[in-house]
């Protein structure tokens, strides 16, 4: 593990700074399991095949689609007010445990859902996904007390690394217990579903002890009790959405930030469900995830290492260029490679782009607002993917064409990048360190 973390002062890698960084980034590696196993793996599956109706697809997936649209707008609505109150109480870290086990719990509970309970799936589903994403908040709000400016690049990348990894491991484990059952002692393929919940329950569990037991809390000098934190964090609302358009460079790049990022969504998302229209296999979709989460481990890595050599913001535009080839290659997609290679791009960029923009923000945050300010990061995050399809569903039934449809959301990458060049990330250091000194 050493040598992932090449924090060198004097010649020495700092023992502190590493247990911090460690203990911070394996929370990626525990949580991650979450978003692959749970949330892109089986859940959609065994949702539509053993809770809700076989028979019928289309209301399933409408099911569906309302139990994500809950948790995104639960999340939307009360990112910015717990970041805020987290700032005001000095409480991120105990924010983030908090909605850990709300994630971990629910996610565990899946266990007991029997068969046709559909509405009991949706509810436990939801709760966990808002455990899992308003932990995030709080998650990424500790980047900046984790290392210092020249090594944040590297930090947020580390994590992105870890994830891909950790989640990439228990998928492929449950995968396995999935398509042979047999194998690992177990009778049906419905049951090593049900536990492979338990498994993502008890992997994000042990794996979020670190960060609990290693990680202190960050000192706030003007630290409040919770009750207080709670009233004066509702008040600190205004404040921030006044400081976000007085601080036109964060607002700008908020702006570019969403653009792109719901691009990246979007791809990501609708890609498995155009391949699987066209005729490919589970099998083909499932190979195509795991190959996303495995390149996505030396990639998010690598792409530190370039974005060291260009720049990081060079670094995300460049990425934002391979989305849009990733874009393109959608549109021309007819066979089977091609849906491979596209797993492959996206294995390249998605984590590189998700890291350096993380670490970006977190360049023009006042001090002592970090959780606030993420909050808005996050909120514009769980909007993702929603400007996207609906320009995509009107294209297409405008030209009767669905690849005619995919090719349009290049116009949000195209956007996305201008506006990001227009960024002056130097000047916006200076304003933060200004705002923060307030």
């Amino acid at each position: 593990m050493e040598v992932l973390l090449p924090i060198i002062k004097g010649g020495e890698i700092m023992k502190e700074s590493r247990k911090k960084i460690i203990s911070w980034a394996f929370y990626d590696w525990a949580n991650s399991v979450y978003a692959t196993t749970v949330m892109a793996g089986f859940f959609p599956i065994f949702f539509e095949k053993y809770w809700s109706n076989p028979d019928d697809v289309i209301q399933s997936t409408y099911h569906l689609g309302i139990a994500n649209s809950i948790s995104s707008i639960i999340i939307a609505l009360v990112a910015p007010i717990l970041g805020a109150i987290a700032d005001k109480g000095s409480a991120k870290k105990k924010f983030l445990i908090t909605f850990a086990f709300l994630g971990i719990i629910m996610t565990g509970g899946l266990w007991f859902v029997q068969q046709g309970q559909w509405k009991l799936a949706a509810i436990l589903y939801i709760m966990s996904t808002v455990g899992f994403m308003a932990g995030n908040i709080f998650y990424d709000s500790l980047l900046p007390s984790v290392a210092k400016k020249e090594k944040i690049d590297y930090v947020s990348s580390l994590g992105y690394s870890l994830g891909y990894l950790g989640g990439g491991l228990l998928f492929l484990i449950n995968v396995l217990m999935y398509l042979n059952p047999s194998w690992f002692g177990i009778p049906d393929q419905s049951t090593a579903i049900r536990i492979s919940f338990i498994s993502v329950s008890i992997w994000w569990g042990v794996f979020t002890l670190p960060i609990i037991f290693f990680f202190p809390e960050p000192n706030k000098t003007k630290k409040i009790p919770i009750r207080n934190a709670i009233s004066s964090g509702f008040k600190q609302i205004n404040e921030t959405y006044k400081n976000i358009r007085e601080m036109k460079i964060i607002g700008t790049f908020l702006l570019a930030y969403w653009l792109y990022e719901d691009g990246v969504a979007t791809i990501v998302r609708m890609a498995v469900k155009v391949g699987s229209s066209m005729g490919f296999e589970p099998a083909d979709l499932i190979l195509a995830i795991l190959m996303v989460q495995f390149i996505g481990v030396p990639a998010a890595l690598l792409y530190n290492w370039f974005g060291s050599k260009i720049g990081v913001k060079n670094a995300v535009l460049f990425a934002i260029c391979g989305y849009g080839v990733a874009t393109i290659l959608g549109y021309l997609m007819t066979e089977k490679f091609h849906f491979y290679l596209l797993a492959v791009i996206i294995g390249c960029f998605q984590g590189g782009i998700q890291a350096l923009s993380r670490s970006l923000f977190s360049r023009l945050i006042p001090k002592g607002k970090e959780a606030e300010f993420f909050g808005f990061y996050n909120m514009l995050g769980k909007f993702a993917a929603v400007l996207g399809p609906l320009i995509m569903g009107y294209i297409t039934i405008l030209t009767g064409n669905v690849r005619t449809g995919i090719l349009s959301i290049l116009v949000l990458f195209v956007l996305g990048a201008i506006i990001l060049r227009k960024v002056d990330f130097d000047a916006g250091e200076k304003i933060a360190l200004e705002y923060g000194k307030n």
